[in-house]
């Protein structure tokens, strides 16, 4: 897939694997993640080093990201030196070496990293919340892996997994910017066509999530909580709509919840929604940090706030200011090349489908107000609330009982 920007500068080019952290086996966790780190080190021509020269000088800059169903590589230069974009990309996803030592060497990297993730509780409580709602199925497993897990795995493993995943039909190219299209269907057949006949990715859909209250000890003397609820596939009618319902409850300033939590009580210190979205499955969720006397307050205000919403309907002109928000949003991340090419992968990923800016934007003001209220009422359910909380020992908060919510 591509997307020509005129009068852009740039170009970017990526290669998206159709394999993550959900699709590893519990003796495996971590290994998409490590192997991504891995074929950085060193290929068949270049070492590390020698890329990373390659690529500043040609005024760019390149990287990767590991998520739950995804791995991609990347690489974004200006226009005139587009090419060593093209072929760097290439290079570690065509021709890793993947040898013993560099696995021993990136093993040590990527266990401080998910130390890091772990002590860095505005962080990790994501994660947390994450392995609560989709409990029992791999969409709860940790995108780093686990540290103990990582540690063993060793080159064949990682070398295994390689030649059994990254390649045709799992494999999607992207290309954003100053790019044509005969030149990126050029560049993906003759650089990737050799790597077919590759296992295709299957997955199993999780079932619907039934209520559950989390509390992870950490030495943070600040509460971290996050709580929601299940929603849509990405394929579901109402997808919009619930992206809407979750940015009245908590994006920007003006939303429900910073008013009502941070503004009038001053419980918290950050507040926020968010949604999760993958290829058979999503959650929109709220995340706070908050002191130990009024972690239990925000938590039950912010449940006020979710029936309110759903049982008193919106205020007058929340939905148009919301969709503004959203708008905006939206238009300032499509001005960066990396936020186009990323998204153009993740829609692939999820659907198979790619949405332009106008069809996005026109999606977002179609929305009634019938139409949030209609996902309020289906998806606002306390039989389907989870909450987990990151902080230290305290048996109030520890012992905190979903039944107390009136939801």
């Amino acid at each position: 897939m591509y997307e020509k920007v005129r009068g852009c500068e740039s170009a970017g080019y990526m290669v998206g694997v159709r394999t993550g952290s959900r699709d590893e086996s519990k003796d495996m966790m971590g290994i998409s993640h490590l192997l991504e780190h891995v074929v950085f080190r060193e290929t068949k021509t270049r070492s590390s080093y020698q890329m990373a020269k390659e690529m500043e000088g040609a005024g760019g800059e390149m990287n990767a990201f590991t998520s739950k169903e995804m791995t991609a590589f990347y690489g974004v230069t200006i226009k005139e030196t587009k090419d060593v974009a093209k072929e760097m990309v290439a290079e570690v996803v065509v021709n890793p070496l993947i040898t013993e030592n560099d696995v021993e060497m990136e093993k040590k990297i990527v266990v401080q990293e998910l130390s890091m993730i772990e002590n860095e509780p505005e962080l990790h409580i994501h994660d947390l919340f994450s392995a609560n709602i989709w409990r029992g199925h791999q969409l709860s497993q940790f995108e780093g892996g686990e540290v103990e897990i990582v540690k063993d795995l060793t080159s064949k493993d990682l070398r295994a997994y390689y030649e059994e995943r990254y390649g045709i039909p799992n494999l999607a190219v992207f290309a954003v910017g100053s790019v044509e299209k005969e030149e990126v269907l050029s560049w993906a057949e003759d650089t990737f066509d050799s790597l077919s006949g590759k296992k295709k990715t299957t997955r199993k859909k999780p079932g619907t999530p039934k209520a559950s209250y989390t509390f992870t000890k950490n030495k943070s003397e600040h509460y971290h909580v996050a709580m929601g609820f299940p929603t849509y596939d990405p394929d579901h009618p109402d997808r919009v709509p619930a992206g809407l319902l979750s940015a009245v409850i908590g994006s920007g300033t003006s939303s429900r919840l910073f008013q009502e939590v941070r503004e009038k009580k001053a419980l918290v210190y950050a507040i926020y929604n968010n949604i999760e979205q993958y290829s058979d499955a999503a959650a929109i969720s709220t995340y706070m940090s908050s002191t130990d006397e009024n972690v239990i307050e925000a938590i039950k205000i912010t449940a006020d706030t979710y029936k309110s919403i759903r049982d008193n309907g919106l205020e007058k002109g929340e939905l148009e200011r919301t969709k503004n928000l959203i708008k905006g949003a939206t238009v300032r991340s499509m001005e960066s090349t990396e936020r186009r090419m990323y998204r153009l992968g993740m829609d692939f990923f999820l659907n198979g489908k790619y949405q332009s800016l106008s069809e996005r934007l026109d999606a977002i003001s179609k929305v009634t107000e019938e139409d949030v209220m209609r996902v309020a009422s289906d998806v606002i359910k306390g039989s389907r609330l989870n909450i987990s909380v990151l902080g230290r020992k305290n048996k109030e908060i520890e012992k905190f009982n979903l039944s107390d919510l009136d939801l």
